[in-house]
């Protein structure tokens, strides 16, 4: 028997593969490996934008909410001492990149009363960020000190931030980006911010009057209605 199968020739074996039909075993092998890599790639980078959509969502919503909260209540004191003609009577200054009033701290967000607010863009660790600064409100003579206050960033990484103010006296209405009324406070106040991803909805929040904590505000006239 040993001896037969050493007597037969190479060609009567079966043969292996050729170098050519390695060749092709290889490079088909190869593209399934870059089409399942390929794959594993988009979904991955699916993923990386889906997270980031919903992170930018709820810091969208977060901000929001915030800033409807600390500027739906506004405090219409006026203030006490002499007033400089064309200055406000109002602790308020409206400009296009920077807004301080008085306002109520709602109570969810820690210690509420009234606060003295700075709402701007400020520069940051990795760039530039929605900050919204406060203090507590003690007396309108006494100087702020803005570099004691408590600060939080509502958005990082910002690239602007665009106010304006509704003039509700004018029909029809008119915004404007700096608030020189010194008789009333603006009725609405309009939020623009763009991010390195683009331009957030704009944010449109009623300035109403805190009766409750100004009962000597009574008076103070907001956008043209008493």
């Amino acid at each position: 028997m040993i001896d037969g199968l050493c007597g037969k020739k190479p060609a009567e074996f079966g043969h292996g593969f050729t170098l050519v039909e390695l060749l092709v075993v290889i490079s088909l092998l190869s593209l399934v490996m870059l089409a399942m890599v390929s794959a594993l790639r988009t979904t991955a980078q699916t993923e990386e934008r889906v997270d980031l959509r919903l992170q930018r969502n709820d810091e969208m919503r977060v901000a929001s909410d915030f800033l409807r909260g600390i500027l739906g209540r506004i405090s219409a004191r006026k203030l006490v001492g002499p007033i400089v003609e064309g200055e406000s009577q109002f602790a308020f200054r409206g400009e296009d990149h920077e807004l301080t009033w008085v306002g109520i701290m709602p109570a969810r967000y820690g210690a509420g009363g009234r606060y003295n607010f700075r709402l701007s863009m400020d520069a940051a660790p990795s760039g530039h960020a929605l900050v919204v600064r406060f203090i507590p409100w003690v007396d309108d003579s006494v100087p702020l000190d803005w570099t004691g206050a408590q600060a939080h960033a509502l958005v990082a990484n910002i690239s602007e931030l665009t106010l304006q103010y509704e003039d509700a006296e004018a029909e029809p209405p008119v915004w404007t980006p700096h608030w020189l009324v010194a008789d009333r406070l603006p009725q609405r106040v309009r939020v623009g911010i763009r991010t390195a991803n683009g331009p957030w909805p704009e944010l449109v929040v009623a300035m109403r009057i805190a009766p409750g904590s100004d009962p000597v505000s009574s008076g103070a006239v907001f956008g043209g209605s008493q």
